[in-house]
Parts: structure tokens; C-alpha cells; sequence
């Protein structure tokens, strides 16, 4: 009797994306999309929703009785493969509303959903250099909060007022060469 191969299908692999813009219509938030809808054959984007709906991390609020929202957010950081964060700058650092997910993802300190998670920062800021202050910020807290920062995932983009980069092939092309980066990253144990 002869025995046939079983081919295996590769797993797929999940990213979770955390915008760091609460506004519909924002830039990042846009671009989120784009790579969600272009990324490749086995890699999934899932955009996380309801990052607004955290209140602000307070360890009075958190262990068994947490929000249900702080526990539908740590399950999903928990389930992902990857997480891509696609940031604007506020005032020269990342938006609050990624500081605090980032906090109760960390939670309980050492143990958190993101510990070990390859996380990897890009984004679009109006500007000479493209919001890169905030994704250091954002890299610095990841690595911080336990994650497996991918440093080579690093993309500022710059663009000017009334312009629209999710219009221009080139730059949508290297936000989907990022992701393609973070898939790619060696996970470490």
C-alpha cells in the first residue's frame, strides 16, 4: 500500500493592528486598512477596535473584576501572532489612547498579553519626519511592557497637509513591505 503525503497547510498568521488615531478618517487608520486589505497570502490583519473604550489604566480597576473592554482587548492581544502599530504624533510623543493600550496590555507586569509578542511601529505624521518620535516612544514602551520589539519594522512617513498617502502606490507599497517585515521577524521564546 502505498501512503500518500499529507501536505500541511502553513498556519496562518494573525496580526493585530493598533491605531494609534482615534479618528475615522485618519491617515493611519486608513493606511490600517490598506495593509489589512493588501497583506499576503496566510497573514491575517485584524484592526483592533474600541481602544477608546479602555479607561485609562488604575490597578484599582484591574485583576478578576477588569472592564469587560480591558478583557476583550487582552484576548485579542493574547490571539495574535504579531502586533503592527500604525501611529501619528501628538505633541512630539504617541497619542495617549496607544500609551494606555500598551499599558493594560502589559498587566499583570511580566505575565502580560504582550510579553514576547514580535510588535513592530510605522506610521504617517504631517511633517518634516513623519511622527518618528512617537514611534520611538511607542517602540521604548513596547519593549518596556515585555514585547518583542522588531526594530527593522521602522517607517515614518512624512507627508504635507492636503495630501493623501494612501493615494500614492510607492508609499502604501512600503507600509505593506512592513508588515511583510514583522511577519518575517524571528519570534523568540
Amino acid at each position: 500500500m502505498t501512503e500518500t503525503p499529507v501536505t500541511q497547510t502553513p498556519s496562518e498568521t494573525r496580526v493585530l493592528a493598533l491605531v494609534g488615531s482615534l479618528r475615522a478618517g485618519s491617515l493611519n487608520r486608513r493606511l490600517a486598512e490598506v495593509v489589512r486589505d493588501q497583506a499576503p497570502a496566510g497573514v491575517t490583519v485584524e484592526i483592533a477596535e474600541g481602544l477608546d473604550a479602555l479607561p485609562f489604566y488604575n490597578e484599582d480597576l484591574d485583576g478578576d473584576a477588569a472592564p469587560e473592554a480591558v478583557r476583550a482587548f487582552r484576548d485579542q492581544v493574547a490571539a495574535a501572532d504579531r502586533i503592527l502599530v500604525l501611529t501619528p504624533e501628538y505633541n512630539g510623543t504617541m497619542p495617549a489612547v496607544l500609551n494606555n493600550a500598551i499599558d493594560w496590555a502589559s498587566r499583570p507586569f511580566g505575565e502580560g498579553a504582550i510579553k514576547g509578542k514580535v510588535l513592530g511601529v510605522v506610521g504617517t505624521a504631517v511633517g518634516q519626519y513623519g511622527g518618528q518620535w512617537a514611534h520611538e516612544d511607542a517602540r521604548k514602551s513596547a519593549k518596556v511592557a515585555g514585547a518583542n520589539v522588531a526594530d527593522s519594522v521602522a517607517l515614518s512617513h512624512a507627508y504635507a497637509w492636503g495630501s493623501d498617502p494612501t493615494t500614492d502606490p510607492e508609499t502604501v507599497q512600503a507600509f505593506v513591505d512592513s508588515l511583510g517585515k514583522l511577519v518575517a521577524h524571528e519570534s523568540v521564546a
